[in-house]
């Protein structure tokens, strides 16, 4: 059995693409570096991301695929799932050694888990979408929370800068620790330490709110209560469009 590690980028794993053919010699395992190698392999091959290597393979696979193949590619690997990058692997391996590209071809077991996963990862945004809640700062940046199940940030920043060109915002996913801060500009990745976290569950601090936020958030909430009809109150159909699991970073649902 032969292992490729390798960072865990996409552009590693275009790299692993391009090593492959190079050296004529191909995965059964793609593992992260510094991971514990598994128990029985043959051989160990370590993959350097290169970036003249993958932008080879890029512009490889763009001659195969069309637009909405590629995304297929880009957005299944922000699924994050376990064996994602076998599984891109496999793909990316078919549609190059095909006289045409396969990306239609649903019989085929790879295409179709990717386009599952592409689905599922799709929904995840426009989730995401819907369920932001923006809070404002003292500095008048708009602020939002997040902690989706699919690494889709990335796929969302389009939106809001078309949306709102004219204001300061940050997005931010806590579970990965990372967001998006938009400058009226140019959008700009940001981290914040455990020292420097300006929010907690959620919520902005106190002392990082606007003078006015905690008197809109107050009317939305009311405004949410009151458009509830009582007598129509449907629990289940709620919580299937409105998951729980947003709940705690939606205004109307804090306490």
């Amino acid at each position: 059995m032969v292992v490729f590690t390798y960072d865990k980028t996409f552009e590693g794993l275009l790299t692993a693409l391009f090593e492959a053919y190079y050296y004529k010699i191909f995965p059964d395992l793609l593992w992260a570096e510094q991971e514990p190698l598994p128990l029985f392999y043959d051989r160990v091959i370590p993959i350097y991301t290169d970036e003249e290597k993958s932008k080879r393979v890029w512009q490889g696979l763009q001659k195969k695929l069309s637009r909405g193949g590629l995304s297929f590619l880009t957005i299944t690997w922000l699924s994050e799932l376990a064996d994602v990058d076998m599984l891109l692997f496999r793909y990316m391996r078919k549609n190059i050694d095909s006289p045409q590209s396969i990306e239609l071809n649903f019989g085929d077991p790879d295409v179709l888990k990717i386009s599952q996963i592409w689905k599922k990862v799709n929904q995840e945004k426009h989730r995401l979408l819907q369920f932001t809640r923006f809070q404002k700062t003292a500095d008048d940046i708009f602020f939002a929370v997040f902690e989706p199940r699919y690494n889709v940030l990335p796929l969302t920043t389009p939106h809001f800068q078309n949306r709102f060109s004219d204001q300061k915002w940050l997005l931010y996913d806590v579970k990965r620790k990372y967001g998006y801060y938009y400058d009226l500009s140019e959008v700009t990745e940001v981290y914040f330490s455990s020292e420097t976290t300006p929010f907690q569950n959620g919520k902005l601090s106190e002392e990082y709110l606007a003078a006015d936020e905690k008197l809109f958030q107050q009317l939305w909430k009311q405004y949410f209560k009151s458009i509830a009809i009582r007598e129509r109150l449907n629990p289940k159909l709620h919580r299937q469009n409105m998951p729980a699991r947003f709940w705690k970073y939606l205004t109307e649902k804090q306490d």
